[in-house]
């Protein structure tokens, strides 16, 4: 793929100042003490923190495009102090919620560290720290989030980390005809995740890191990433491939690509920012199933997704056509929380696969007597859980003891998904329930309990 063409994968990939000329692949054989599988943030960031800490460390990343190519250039741009499956981390004894708890503190914290990072490093990514606000459109949405914020403060969060907001308050900020009220969380930011992960990448490389571009990883051997132009051997690999780890040779199971779908508007006026609102460029979204996500971007546009295709045998898809009927579907949600929207052409349709594990919940590791490390499973919540596991991974492989290596983020091997069709049975049925139930909700009727909890039960919540 040429400069063009890369730039053509999304809104944020079209909206670099950036060349995209690809760096040199691997061309033969090569030995470093830690071999990193990816350059999106997972592999970028776990580069960082381990030069960061041994300077002497000899690192390097194999990348099958180009860094930033997959879900870290496309996503919706919310570093958000929150992780994929927390309740699951909860469950349990008293010592398990307490590490639960310990958990979640970590990932708030994690949304400063990154923007201390990019502050230190002058990363330009557009950063605004404006918090996230859920909002409710309809009355069982509403509910829905008052129970959340009730779970929250039974954890002993506070009103500077979450609070209610009542509809009032709550149109302030996000003027949506539609909104009920919500709730605010403190620790969210706006970014332009392109300009983020490609900063990070000239970072990496000033650190003394290779990025080996064009170079995808054929299979990984026991102290060697087999690539088509030669191998390159380490004491630990670290596997960062987040939804495309179903290319890897013996890994087609662990981590299911499940797209997310995303559109950007264009440029909007200043009267239609005053009806919109998003003044400290806060993130935005409803409670549905279908899983939505915005950002007022820097430039004044919306950028805003929706979760997603699955496709079967885990075929992971990164071009789809601007008539793609999710597209249409991704802007009748948009309007119908904006409707001021409905006059406002569209200029960006781009797609994506992130990692989801068959816990629903994200994993660090390392198998020490392997030498094979990995981070992922983030479930579309990566910019800032990367970070965090990025700098857990970093204290493993350098055996240096820390808060972070105790915490339920470290865990085993992702289980496997189950084998086709089973695996596109289950997941297309669970993604039509949860179409259901929100349909159901958005109309005012009742849905079925047991329909509810079956939901609940296969995503882990």
């Amino acid at each position: 793929m040429d400069a063009a063409g890369y730039r053509s994968q999304s809104f944020w990939h079209a909206t670099v100042p950036d060349p995209f000329e690809p760096r040199p692949p691997l061309d033969s054989d090569d030995q470093v003490d830690v071999a990193i599988v990816g350059a999106g943030y997972t592999g970028l960031w776990t580069a960082y923190y381990l030069k960061s800490l041994e300077p002497g460390l000899r690192v390097a990343i194999v990348e099958a495009e180009i860094a930033g190519f997959g879900a870290s250039g496309r996503n919706g741009g919310w570093c958000l102090g929150t992780l994929a499956g927390m309740a699951g981390f909860l469950k349990g004894d008293a010592s398990r919620r307490a590490a639960g708890i310990r958990l979640q503190r970590a990932i708030f914290d994690t949304v400063a560290e990154v923007e201390r990072v990019c502050e230190a490093e002058a990363i330009a990514c557009d950063w605004a720290r404006g918090g996230n606000v859920t909002f409710a459109m309809v009355p069982a949405q509403l509910a829905a989030l008052r129970a959340d914020v009730a779970f929250w403060r039974e954890l002993g969060f506070g009103e500077d980390d979450v609070r209610w907001l009542d509809a009032d308050e709550c149109r302030q900020r996000v003027g949506s005809p539609q909104n009920l009220g919500g709730f605010f969380l403190a620790h969210c930011a706006s970014v332009h995740p392109t300009r983020l992960v490609r900063g990070l990448a000239e970072v990496v490389e000033r650190l003394g890191v290779p990025i080996y571009e064009h170079s995808p990883a054929r299979a990984l051997e026991p102290g060697a990433v087999v690539t088509d132009g030669g191998r390159l051997r380490a004491d630990t690999i670290v596997r960062a491939t987040e939804g495309y780890t179903v290319s890897l040779q013996g890994c087609r199971r662990l981590l299911l690509p499940l797209h997310s779908m995303m559109i950007a508007t264009e440029p909007l006026p200043a009267a239609v920012w005053q009806q919109i609102g998003l003044r400290d460029r806060e993130t935005f979204a409803d409670p549905r199933r279908m899983v939505t996500y915005g950002q007022r971007t820097a430039d004044d546009r919306i950028a805003f997704g929706a979760r997603g295709h699955y496709f079967y045998a885990s075929r992971v898809r990164d071009r789809f056509a601007a008539d793609d009927p999710f597209f249409v579907e991704v802007k009748q949600i948009l309007d119908s929380m904006f409707p001021v929207l409905r006059d406002h052409a569209v200029t960006h349709r781009w797609g994506g696969a992130l990692g989801v594990p068959r816990s629903w919940r994200p994993s660090v590791g390392l198998d020490r007597s392997r030498g094979l490390a990995w981070a992922g499973g983030y479930v579309g919540e990566g910019v800032a859980a990367s970070n965090l596991a990025a700098r857990t991974l970093a204290d493993l492989v350098l055996e240096r003891d820390s808060e972070r290596t105790t915490l339920p983020l470290v865990g085993p091997p992702f289980p496997p998904w189950e084998p086709e069709p089973f695996r596109w049975l289950g997941v297309t049925g669970v993604k039509r329930l949860g179409a259901s139930l929100d349909a159901a909700e958005l109309r005012g009727r009742d849905t079925p309990r047991v329909q509810r909890a079956l939901y609940d039960v296969f995503v882990e919540k």
